[in-house]
């Protein structure tokens, strides 16, 4: 079992969804960014998806995309990125969550996708998302990621009919990302209809567990998905960047998203 998928079967086994907080890789400035993978990691995040700033994210709704412009302009890159987990990996600072990068094909190919894969696996990462990067040409990624432990994380929506389902099944690992909506990232009010249909297709389609991301940006959203196509794991990512930008507290957010069982005990004043 890839070590993506155990973290979110263990999650399950505990009686909760999974919690993969997305966060643009130099967001909210440079000097920010590592200590907010580690309040996300503090505050329960069973894997981070860290996004590979950009300057043409075709997928990303307006909060990551303005998200990535800030990061490019502040120096924030993939060399620079890596370089930074691979420093606190030499200093035995990995997180406990998985980490996973999501980026587009350009800026992987610009590096070098074995010299990426190499680095990628000295700085602990355990999974990449590409979603610009077809099924059919996936095999350039796929396998030196691999080589090195790294799953290559399929994304599926409601536009993605079983038969195509299986054939990613069939070279995946890790998880399988389940989009809520065609179309970009961003926070939406609720989730459409046929989201149910999508979840369920790929629960039967999948041996691995299934995520659901864009737009999600509360529990309530999940409230009227029948039992057989609740996610296993859960992805946010603009609300996360916008609470943070605001100055919000990471720990909040997640108390939002945790049971309230996994959530710490209120100090009790003491009268001494």
């Amino acid at each position: 079992m890839h070590t993506l998928e155990k973290r979110i079967r263990q999650a399950n086994a505990a009686g909760r969804q999974a919690l993969i907080p997305f966060v643009t890789a130099g967001f909210p400035d440079p000097d920010r960014f590592e200590s907010v993978l580690d309040e996300l990691d503090a505050a329960g995040a069973d894997i981070i998806e860290i996004g590979v700033p950009f300057s043409d994210p075709v997928a990303d709704g307006p909060v990551v995309e303005a998200a990535s412009v800030r990061a490019l302009a502040d120096g924030m890159s993939l060399a620079r990125l890596l370089a930074l987990l691979r420093e606190r990996a030499a200093k035995g600072r990995r997180l406990r969550a998985g980490l996973v990068l999501m980026g587009y094909v350009n800026p992987f190919l610009q590096y070098g996708v074995d010299r990426f894969a190499a680095e990628a696996a000295q700085a602990g990462v355990s999974g990449c998302i590409v979603p610009d990067l077809p099924l059919e040409e996936a095999s350039l990624f796929r396998e030196p990621l691999e080589k090195r432990g790294i799953a290559l994380i399929p994304l599926v929506a409601s536009n993605t009919g079983p038969d195509r389902m299986r054939e990613y099944a069939a070279v995946s690992q890790g998880y399988v990302y389940v989009v809520s909506v065609l179309g970009v990232t961003g926070e939406r009010q609720g989730l459409p209809p046929e989201v149910t249909a999508t979840l369920i297709r790929a629960r039967q389609s999948f041996p691995l567990p299934v995520a659901l991301g864009f737009g999600l940006r509360e529990p309530a959203q999940l409230a009227d998905l029948p039992p057989e196509a609740r996610p296993d794991a859960v992805i946010f990512g603009s609300a996360l960047l916008r609470h943070l930008d605001t100055g919000g507290s990471i720990n909040t957010f997640m108390e939002a998203w945790r049971p309230p069982a996994d959530r710490p005990e209120p100090a009790v004043p003491r009268n001494d």
